[in-house]
């Protein structure tokens, strides 16, 4: 999501070719058990199934995978959603295999390949650059403590993701999914529309399945906002279950990596992974003891007498939005759901300050990003990035400026009283006087509301246009958001969130699994140049 929107809103062997996809050619069993979609459109536990029963290896996989992205997404639809290549990935696709012959697996994601958004370090032959070119070229030091994480885990890093440039936060006139490194992401759904942002890449990437999993990014919506238009789940977990050490940051007080998947399951088996206490990130520390058991939550039952408010004040913004998702409420009730009536209160009293406390933070966080993570970059602060692009103009500011950035460098540090005053404020209102009043004061197990609207035009002169959105509440708190396919508008995808108290990931799996499970809704993209209105 636009950071500008809170402002105004307060192979196996034997593949063959088939059009746009590379297919494996699986047995009978696994035929059944993948559908009609093949293995790169499975999920993790088919394609361990798989790689388990030597039908297929980690190494076929990626490489399919790294077929499907030349196909799709460099040539054909041109989706644009990945910005680099990883150039280890096959070797080390190889390395899992060799381990698994060992019967050394490591977990679920063992062999699974994976994409990063590009703000998140990988101490690689890749580049980390936030999508801006003043950052082309540079690698990091080491990996960030998530992808060290997903490392030990067995994933596969095949690639980077597009992004939009800096995380969204580089102008309020901004175009979602563009970056001056990386160029604009199309939308899978409508080649026409955009994919929202700020985890645009990863969003259009999952959905056209050029990997099995993407990690992206969200400080306001950049999860949340582009799984829903790309018809995926997102997962924004509380702040500090997931370490922010290596990510180029906008905030510390909201930033957060999160999986970006096809399915519930896939997200949470990655949550598991992704979590983890890191020494450099102290806010990791509240963790211990409240990470919870992500794949025992995938439970088809999980909506059997638990409460959930109808966040009432998030509805209204499009009429064939809100038809979607009262079809998604009769579905809750459905799978035995008590829904509530309610409206998450004081949402109007931190838009102007969660701006602010934003503006402080992105100059102090960045400036320490990169003395840490790329001490040999050619900038090394926010007045070195706002000169590098006013130096490169037509590359960098070709549709829209950078006021974000200068509103940052004008600010004070982090002990100005007026930093402290918002970062207050924020917390009051968001937190003990938001989401814990509603919730206490009705008993619930969480509250529901569109994720937001379907994708927009994607307008080069005017810049994004939002419809709606339920990220702030849960993003300003820094507790949990989930974004379930909810059913489509006009063929665009929409989604349906689920936000609970702080480290209740388990408890909001549980119910979005199941509530995926009783409607599947989700249905992969078909690359149209665009979208019919005769379409529902």
């Amino acid at each position: 999501m636009d950071r500008r929107d809170f402002v105004k809103m307060g192979l196996a062997a034997g593949a063959v070719t088939s059009g746009n996809r590379v297919l494996a050619a699986p047995s009978n069993a696994a035929a059944r058990q993948l559908g009609t979609g093949g293995i790169l459109d499975a999920g993790v536990w088919e394609q361990q199934q798989m790689m388990e029963a030597g039908k297929l290896t980690s190494h076929s996989l990626t490489s399919q995978y790294l077929a499907r992205i030349k196909t799709i997404d460099k040539s054909g639809p041109r989706l644009n959603s990945i910005i680099e290549i990883n150039p280890e990935a096959l070797k080390i696709a190889l390395d899992m295999d060799r381990e698994r012959n060992l019967k050394r697996v490591r977990g679920p994601l063992h062999g699974i390949p994976v994409l990063l958004k590009d703000n998140i370090a990988t101490g690689d032959r890749m580049s980390t650059t936030a999508g801006s070119l003043a950052l082309a070229g540079v690698r990091a030091a080491r990996d960030a403590h998530v992808t060290a994480q997903l490392r030990a885990a067995g994933a596969v890093i095949i690639g980077k993701t597009n992004l939009s440039e800096w995380a969204n936060m580089r102008s309020t006139n901004s175009i979602s999914g563009w970056s001056g490194r990386g160029g604009l992401t199309l939308n899978p759904y409508s080649l026409d529309r955009n994919c929202s942002g700020s985890s645009s890449g990863s969003g259009a990437a999952i959905a056209a399945g050029l990997a099995t999993l993407a990690v992206g990014t969200e400080t306001d919506g950049s999860i949340v906002s582009p799984a829903s238009i790309c018809g995926l789940v997102g997962i924004k977990p509380t702040l500090g279950l997931v370490s922010r050490s290596g990510i180029i940051p906008i905030a510390h007080s909201q930033d957060t990596a999160g999986p970006m998947a096809r399915s519930v399951a896939d997200a949470a088996l990655m949550l598991s992974a992704m979590a983890g206490v890191d020494p450099k990130d102290p806010v990791t520390s509240e963790s211990v003891g409240k990470v919870g058991d992500y794949r025992a939550a995938l439970d088809k039952g999980g909506l059997k007498g638990v409460r959930i408010g109808v966040a009432r004040n998030f509805f209204g913004h499009l009429a064939e939005l809100d038809a979607v998702i009262e079809k998604a409420l009769l579905d809750l009730k459905a799978q035995g759901a008590v829904l509530v009536e309610t409206e998450v209160p004081n949402v109007g009293k931190y838009g102007d300050s969660e701006t602010e406390v934003l503006l402080y933070e992105f100059k102090t966080d960045l400036e320490t990003y990169l003395k840490e993570y790329a001490p040999n970059a050619p900038v090394s602060n926010m007045a070195d990035v706002i000169a590098f692009n006013q130096k490169h103009q037509q590359q960098e500011m070709p549709y829209f400026g950078q006021d974000y950035l200068e509103q940052s460098q004008a600010k004070g540090g982090l002990e100005s009283p007026a930093y402290k005053e918002a970062l207050a404020n924020n917390r009051r209102y968001a937190r003990a006087e938001g989401i814990d009043q509603v919730m206490k004061q009705h008993q619930l197990d969480a509250l529901v509301a569109p994720t937001g609207g379907p994708a927009w035009l994607t307008d080069f002169i005017n810049g994004d246009h939002f419809v709606g959105g339920f990220s702030s509440p849960a993003a300003v708190a820094g507790y949990p958001h989930i974004t379930v396919p909810a059913g489509h508008v006009h063929g665009l995808p929409v989604g349906l969130s689920f936000v609970g108290a702080a480290y209740s990931e388990a408890a909001l799996i549980r119910m979005a699994y199941a509530y995926e499970q009783a409607t599947l809704h989700r249905r992969a993209p078909q690359f149209p140049p665009s979208v019919s209105l005769a379409v529902r």
